[in-house]
């Protein structure tokens, strides 16, 4: 199955090979041109994909931060739910029993 899914990804990087050559020689701009169009296009990609992680990392801040005060909030409840148990506890020991 390893074999099988290597030789699946060999043809794809393949056909992605064929294809960038086979574009650059249809290409309707000169290589100089073309290389300059390339180089554009490459450097915004890069703006693109540094400004998605930015964005990313922000959003994921702001998901840690919630995640953060969820947990604070859950923990303040079950202290309090656990003090409220114990006084109930002290109440019901301590006080004297009725028959």
């Amino acid at each position: 199955m390893a074999e099988e899914s290597s030789g699946g990804i060999g043809w794809f990087l393949a056909g992605v090979g064929l294809g960038a050559l086979v574009g650059v020689l249809f290409a309707p701009k000169a290589g100089d041109e073309m290389r300059e169009y390339m180089v554009d296009r490459a450097s915004e990609g890069a703006d693109f994909m540094k400004q998605s992680g930015q964005v990313a990392r922000e959003s994921f801040g702001e998901l840690i931060d919630r995640g953060k005060e969820f947990v604070e909030r859950q923990k303040q409840q079950a202290a309090a739910a656990m003090d409220s148990a114990k006084q109930a506890y002290r109440e019901k020991t301590e006080s004297p029993e009725v028959s």
